[in-house]
């Protein structure tokens, strides 16, 4: 009998579309051959058009999933999603610090929808507890906004808003350009530790069905990251993975459907 895969860890909210959150997490996790286990953070009524609701669970909660999982089980890498009250970010920025693994933080702000999934009183904590646990946090040019206040229209922007990132103390940055407006036809995304820059770029494909997105590529980060691929490595392959996701996107329900998972196996 082989032994485990590699052993990657989400802490995140559920979505019951099945499109972005834990369940985006775990296919991601799995269509690249690592084991996925999860920690509950929120649990959400949602689908194609929207978030109706969301339920918080209590700190308590977090703590016994993620204590039950790693006391027992390990882990080689750790990908944090939405946590969105300051208790839950303090929560699990306690917990990443007493784990020996490397931590993907998507700082998630706002949904597809527009829906708000972080309160305000969160930033701080998320700037403060959280950002200094990442290995690598990956937030988007909306996300960037609301943890620096700057706005992002060019990648002399997408530079400044790496260092400011980077100032509230993650390892890397990845800085993600795809929602910059007219550029050339691609989709840039900046990688960068303060001294080394990668630019990914990729053909920008205008697709509807793109929900999921932001938790598929950390997930796919992550994922590389318990395989032991180094950061930009482990980025590159995510890159490339997601692009082919959202290419691959189908139509579900009446609004924004999910990016494919599985899109290399069909």
């Amino acid at each position: 009998m082989s032994g485990a895969p590699p052993l990657c860890l989400t802490v995140a909210g559920s979505d019951s579309g099945g499109g972005a959150g834990i369940q985006a997490d775990l296919k991601t996790m799995l269509a690249l051959g690592v084991h996925g286990m999860s920690v509950v953070t929120a649990v959400t009524a949602q689908n194609s058009l929207g978030v109706r609701g969301a339920w918080e669970l209590p700190a308590e909660a977090v703590t016994a999933q993620y204590r039950a999982v790693v006391d027992d089980i390990g882990v080689g890498a750790v990908k944090t999603g939405m946590l969105s009250s300051a208790v839950l970010v303090e929560t699990v920025a306690a917990l990443l610090a007493g784990t020996a693994a490397p931590v993907v933080v998507d700082p998630v702000g706002v949904s597809k929808h527009g829906d708000a999934l972080l309160a305000a009183s969160a930033l701080d904590a998320v700037r403060r507890e959280l950002l200094p646990r990442a290995t690598v946090a990956t937030p988007n040019l909306d996300e960037v906004e609301q943890l620096t206040g700057l706005v992002v229209e060019t990648e002399d922007d997408m530079r400044r808003a790496a260092g400011a990132v980077l100032g509230h103390g993650p390892t890397w940055a990845l800085i993600k350009g795809g929602h910059l407006a007219a550029h050339g036809g691609q989709a840039v995304d900046l990688l960068t530790d303060g001294s080394r820059e990668h630019w990914l770029r990729a053909p920008r494909h205008d697709r509807r069905h793109t929900h999921g997105t932001g938790c598929t590529l950390a997930s796919a980060v992550a994922a590389g990251l318990a395989k032991g691929l180094e950061v930009p490595e482990a980025v590159t392959a995510a890159k490339e993975y997601v692009t082919g996701a959202i290419v691959a996107g189908f139509p579900l329900g009446a609004g924004i459907g999910p990016v494919d998972h599985a899109w290399r196996w069909r």
